[in-house]
């Protein structure tokens, strides 16, 4: 069996990014990792590992910082991603700062309440967002992958839903009447910009992480 880790300590992304390759590695798409069966193992496996800042100014920079940090602390072949919300009036902003947007890192509602605070005065016709993610996947041996995947939509003003995390409770990806946070994880997964981009990656890694020894 191979092990193939995913970089994070976010216990909620790390469901996600299991659930997501699982399941395009377990279909057509990974039909060439069957014979070597993957398993997926988190950062909670290495507790001795330590955190790694971000500092990319970029969601690549950052998902290629990650991935490369795993695999040489760890040697295994590394997914790693970086995401967040892009929004059209604050310049692209939060971007790379979604997590920490409130000046504390991962307190969900403070930095949702924030950007909506910042859009107060913002027509509802402006309030066009994007999610964003990069997905980097980095082999033993150096070599790196890296693709993206972005689910454009708008911003509603009230949260709504109890589903996802983040800023899902107050994004409506476009041609949704539901936000993120209202839909089922496998609708989720269908539409969401880390779906897209680790669907991408699994597909890759179906062609590029190597068979056990």
């Amino acid at each position: 069996m191979t092990r193939v880790l995913l970089a994070t300590a976010n216990t909620k992304k790390l469901l996600e990014l299991r659930r997501i390759l699982a399941e395009t590695m377990a279909g057509g798409a990974g039909a060439a990792l069957r014979p070597h069966r993957i398993e997926l193992v988190g950062l909670a496996d290495f507790p001795d590992y330590p955190e790694v800042p971000e500092t990319g100014l970029t969601f690549g920079e950052n998902a290629l910082l990650k991935a490369r940090e795993g695999c040489r602390r760890t040697g295994l072949p590394t997914v790693a991603d970086d995401s967040g919300l892009a929004v059209d009036a604050l310049g692209g902003m939060p971007g790379v700062f979604s997590a920490r947007w409130s000046g504390r890192h991962g307190d969900d509602r403070a930095n949702l309440e924030l950007v909506l605070a910042q859009l107060a005065d913002v027509p509802d016709e402006h309030l066009g967002a994007s999610f964003v993610c990069a997905a980097a996947l980095v082999l033993p041996g150096g070599k790196e992958h890296l693709v993206d995947g972005r689910q454009p939509g708008r911003l509603v003003r009230t949260p709504r839903g109890e589903g996802g995390f983040g800023y899902d409770p107050i994004f409506l990806g476009d041609g949704q009447t539901r936000t993120n946070a209202e839909l089922s994880a496998e609708e989720k997964d269908a539409v969401s910009h880390r779906g897209k981009a680790l669907r991408s990656l699994a597909k890759l890694a179906a062609k590029v992480v190597p068979p056990p020894a």
